[in-house]
C-alpha cells in the first residue's frame, strides 16, 4: 500500500494531459515511458476494470484506488466522453474505496456517484477506526498564486477555481485535502507563500495537506527538466543558478533542501492545526 495516498491500486482513464504543467513528472521519467504522443483516452478501461475488480472483490482484496495519480481524470474531454464517470460506476458496483486526485471543477458533475461510493465501499481493516467513508477527494496545487499558476500550469483550472470546488465538495460532506506536489523552489516553497497556501486551503475546508518538492527528469526537449529550466530562464532567470545548485546532478533536490522544506511544512501545518497526511 502507498503510504502517501492510501492506495493499493491506481487508475488513470487518460494518458498524457491537456493541462500542460511545465513540471509534470511523467515527462522524462519512467512513469511516462509507455505514454503515446498526445492525449489518449483509454477506451477499453471499463472492460479491463470490470475484470480486475471482479477478481479482487471475489478474493476480498479491497483497497483504496488512487484515481488520477498520473493524469487528471477530469480533463476537458471528460465533459463529453464521461469515461471517468463510467469507471466510477464500476467502482461503485464492486464497492472499492477511492482516493481521487484532480484540479478540475468538472468533478462536481460526479458528486452523486461519489457519494454512493463513499457509502457502499468496503473500507480496508487498517482504516476502519479512522474513517467511515470510502471516498477521499484531493485537489492538487503547486501554488495558489494566480500569476505563478498561469506560468507553470497554463492549461489547468485556476487555483481559485480549485479552492472553490474543494469548498463545495466539503460542504457536500466529503473528506477533502490539498496536495502541494510539487512545491516550486524559491517560489511557492518560501515561508510566506507556503503559509498563505495552507491558510487558503484550510479556509476552503481542507481536512489535510500533503507536500513534496520538485523533481526534474529527462534531457529531451519536451522532458520536464528541460521545460522547467526554459520557463525559469524566461520568467525568473535569477533563480536558475540557485535551482541548479540544489539539484546538482540528481533528479531530486538535495537532502538538506528536502529536510528544511519538510520541517517548514510540518511547522505551518501545526500552526493551522491541519493534518499533514490523509489519516
Amino acid at each position: 500500500m502507498d503510504d502517501w495516498f492510501l492506495s493499493g491500486y491506481s487508475l488513470n482513464p487518460y494518458s498524457n494531459c491537456s493541462f500542460n504543467c511545465v513540471y509534470c513528472y511523467t515527462r522524462g521519467s519512467k512513469y511516462g515511458e509507455n505514454q503515446v504522443p498526445g492525449l489518449a483516452a483509454k477506451i477499453n478501461a471499463p472492460e479491463v476494470l470490470v475484470k480486475q475488480l471482479k477478481n479482487r472483490a471475489r478474493k476480498r482484496e479491497y483497497g483504496f484506488i488512487a484515481f488520477g495519480s498520473a493524469t487528471d481524470p477530469y480533463l476537458p474531454v471528460e465533459e463529453d466522453l464521461r469515461l471517468t464517470r463510467e469507471l466510477l460506476i464500476i467502482i461503485l458496483r464492486f464497492r472499492f474505496p477511492l482516493h481521487l486526485l484532480t484540479r478540475s471543477p468538472l468533478i462536481l458533475q460526479d458528486l452523486d456517484i461519489l457519494k454512493k461510493i463513499g457509502e457502499k465501499a468496503v473500507i480496508p481493516d487498517q482504516f476502519q477506526d479512522k474513517t467511515d467513508t470510502g471516498v477521499v477527494l484531493s485537489f492538487s496545487f503547486s501554488t495558489t498564486d494566480e500569476h505563478l499558476a498561469r506560468i507553470f500550469e497554463p492549461g489547468a483550472p485556476s487555483p481559485q477555481e480549485r479552492l472553490e470546488t474543494m469548498k463545495q465538495c466539503k460542504e457536500e460532506g466529503f473528506t477533502v485535502g490539498a496536495i502541494f506536489m510539487p512545491l516550486l523552489p524559491f517560489l511557492s516553497d518560501r515561508e510566506e507563500h507556503l503559509d498563505e497556501m495552507i491558510r487558503k486551503v484550510k479556509e476552503s475546508g481542507a481536512d489535510f495537506v500533503m507536500a513534496s518538492g520538485l523533481t526534474l527528469f529527462g534531457e529531451g526537449p519536451q522532458d520536464c527538466k528541460t521545460r522547467y529550466y526554459e520557463v525559469l530562464e524566461e520568467h525568473f532567470p535569477e533563480l536558475v543558478p540557485k535551482t541548479r545548485v540544489i539539484f546538482g546532478n540528481s533528479f531530486a533536490p538535495s537532502r538538506k533542501y528536502q529536510n528544511e522544506l519538510h520541517q517548514r511544512f510540518v511547522r505551518l501545518c501545526q500552526k493551522y492545526q491541519i493534518r499533514n497526511r490523509v489519516y
